[in-house]
């Protein structure tokens, strides 16, 4: 069967329904946003694996979907995936927390968390 008449002339009519663009925001950050922070947070460079730069990631990422979640409140699928990158920076927070407070005192004050 194939797709015909006045309902399929437009390409994507559907697409004036999702303001993401229009608001300057996206849910995923771009690849020169992440590198700013990885190079922010990178305590040597091309370092991308330390509990720093990893938590400062997830916190960009957590910061962007919160602001999708201001527009778009019954998303509950990309919800869960906030729940799980939270769930994720608590873990390595508190890792850092006990491998290192000093560290971990000036990540959260870095970044602004309330612990």
């Amino acid at each position: 069967m194939a797709l015909t008449g006045p309902r399929w002339t437009t390409s994507r009519p559907w697409a004036s329904c999702f303001p993401l663009q229009k608001k300057g925001y996206t849910m995923s950050i771009t690849a020169e946003r992440k590198q700013a922070v990885i190079s922010e947070y990178a305590t040597k460079p091309g370092d991308t694996g330390s509990p720093e730069v990893q938590v400062a990631v997830l916190t960009e990422r957590i910061v962007n979907l919160t602001e999708h979640f201001k527009d778009h409140k019954k998303d509950n699928h990309s919800r869960r995936g906030l729940l799980k990158l939270v769930s994720t920076r608590r873990s390595l927070l508190d890792y850092l927390k006990k491998v290192d407070q000093g560290r971990y005192q000036t990540l959260i004050e870095k970044l602004g968390l309330r612990r």
